[in-house]
């Protein structure tokens, strides 16, 4: 089997698991990581036993990888996935692609011109629930995803929307299958100066509707999708990967509740992420999750946005003092 020589730009929390991941995969070597922290990279690169470096221009001269995960905060995204598209590298790029719409539209251009593989890191499509019900999902009516946890330091750069409600849009546009006609959104800054918690509806021409609550300062967890069709109702726990059917059956004594609980394989989401994008790299084939996937879940988004941060002085977005 030809290996595919692989590399991570940015070994903070998530780009270790990258790291650590690749050295998982049949098909794949780690030829290096890559941090601007100098003790940082040293730390992931000496623990996996592959060469660091605080460079890329010096990591694409000397490891020449065949294909990257773009791990770094949003802001950098754009300039690092151009100049790996530009030495002729494949990218997979961490959500949200870009922090602007022209960006990404530059990015799927530049890959589609090079013939590279540019896939878009939301991670939830490759949750064993998620890629389970997106086969039996045909019709829905009505789609609540909730995502709830306690506040972290760690991401600074981005608001909630960016951070999480971004994964729920794609998931409900990968479902959907029709153009939005409206968005409504409200937003508050608790902990940051960014919204901190976030509440989205949006509805479809087709008639369906959704609705997106997200928080990073809430003190219990929760990470759940429920989907409303004619005749089912559909829950999905993304933490768990389970999934819950009920539905109501005509019975002699009336209607009765029946529930159903699938049973399906579960794995490591970023390990059938990475895996897809490796397969992707080598057989030529447009990922799953794609950079229009991503370029359309960013232009939702950033209309969220507006709607929080409205320009007219009328702002939905409300801060502590």
């Amino acid at each position: 089997m030809d290996l595919k020589k692989v590399g991570v730009i940015g070994v903070g929390h998530l780009g270790q698991h990258h790291a650590r991941v690749y050295t998982e995969l049949l098909g794949t070597h780690l030829v290096g990581v890559v941090d601007q922290n100098e003790s940082r990279a040293a730390a992931i690169g000496e623990n996996l036993g592959v060469p660091w470096y605080t460079d890329m221009d010096e990591f694409i001269a000397r490891a020449r990888p065949d294909a990257v995960s773009v791990v770094v905060p949003t802001s950098g995204h754009f300039e690092i996935a151009r100049k790996a598209l530009m030495n002729g590298i494949h990218v997979l790029i961490e959500k949200p692609v870009t922090t602007t719409v022209s960006e990404a539209e530059s990015l799927l251009r530049m890959a589609a011109d090079l013939d590279l593989v540019l896939q878009v890191g939301h991670i939830e499509r490759f949750n064993s629930a998620v890629q389970y019900i997106s086969k039996i999902i045909h019709e829905p009516l009505f789609l609540q995803s909730r995502r709830l946890g306690p506040y972290s330091p760690r991401i600074s750069d981005v608001g909630v929307v960016l951070d999480l409600m971004i994964h729920d849009i794609d998931i409900i546009l990968s479902l959907v299958r029709s153009e939005i006609s409206t968005i409504s959104a409200m937003g508050r800054c608790v902990r940051s100066d960014h919204e901190d918690i976030a509440s989205a509806q949006i509805s479809f021409v087709n008639g369906a509707m959704a609705h997106i609550l997200v928080s990073r300062v809430s003190e219990r967890r929760l990470r759940q999708l429920e989907i409303m069709e004619p005749e089912r109702y559909v829950t999905i726990d993304y933490e768990t990967q389970d999934v819950s059917i009920n539905r109501c059956v005509r019975q002699n004594s009336g209607l009765v509740e029946v529930i159903e609980h699938p049973v399906f394989p579960k794995s490591e989401q970023l390990k059938l992420e990475l895996q897809h994008f490796v397969t992707c790299v080598r057989e030529g084939k447009q990922p799953l999750v794609g950079i229009m996937d991503g370029k359309r879940a960013l232009e939702v988004a950033v209309s969220v946005l507006k709607q929080i941060h409205m320009d007219d002085g009328a702002s939905s977005l409300v801060c502590e003092a």
